[in-house]
């Protein structure tokens, strides 16, 4: 994936405090990921960006982990944390690949990936990386925009702002291709949640088999 965090690192404390762009979709989506959260779960946030995730799932878990490139982001989560008080909350710098060896194949309980596959160069490494460090039966939610089911000429758009470095890298990808790449990573029971999302967003959970 991109391990560059200098525009990540730029826009950090702009994004801290810019508010939630869909309150009730977010709410939603955290409903649906503490549900299938238990007291003695390890999980993963990947992305984790400020750590507002993070900080939501740790009351229903033993601990969160939130990882994220940019070193900006996780100075502003660990701020946020300690302000809480969370000690459930873990947080890591670096990038989700071969480098990351934080946890053991097989030691996390469920994985969370919002807005975040749309931004990696290789999903397919990603998602298989993501695999093997669940537990049987673990889970992965992820929650991903798919530009490439709309007529929106989103390519030169994205290419325009990159250039003027106002935003990062995007894949355009449809939300059929995503769901086979799931599969094909191995995973089971994939489940699309409607969470009042914008069109172009696909919200959904995954299981590794038991």
């Amino acid at each position: 994936m991109n391990t560059d965090p200098t525009f990540w690192d730029k826009i950090a404390e702009e994004y801290a405090r810019k508010p939630v762009e869909n309150p009730a979709a977010f709410e939603a989506k955290i409903a649906v990921t503490v549900d299938a959260i238990r007291r003695e779960h390890r999980i993963l946030d990947i992305g984790c960006g400020t750590g507002s995730l993070v900080l939501r799932l740790a009351p229903s878990a033993a601990e969160v982990h939130g990882l994220d490139l940019s070193p900006e982001m996780i100075r502003i989560a660990r701020a946020k944390a300690k302000d809480a008080g969370s000690e459930k909350v873990h947080f890591h710098v670096g990038a989700f690949d071969e480098s990351f060896q934080r946890f053991d194949d097989s030691s996390l309980d469920g994985i969370c990936a919002y807005s975040l596959l749309h931004l990696v160069e290789d999903r397919r490494a990603a998602l298989a990386h993501i695999f093997r460090l669940l537990k049987p039966g673990g889970f992965l939610v992820s929650s991903t925009v798919c530009l490439g089911d709309t007529w929106v000429p989103y390519r030169p758009l994205l290419a325009l702002m990159r250039a003027l470095d106002k935003a990062p890298m995007v894949k355009i990808l449809k939300q059929a291709t995503l769901l086979d790449e799931i599969a094909a990573a191995g995973f089971v029971h994939m489940t699309p949640h409607e969470v009042g999302a914008k069109p172009t967003t696909a919200f959904g959970m995954a299981r590794k088999p038991s």
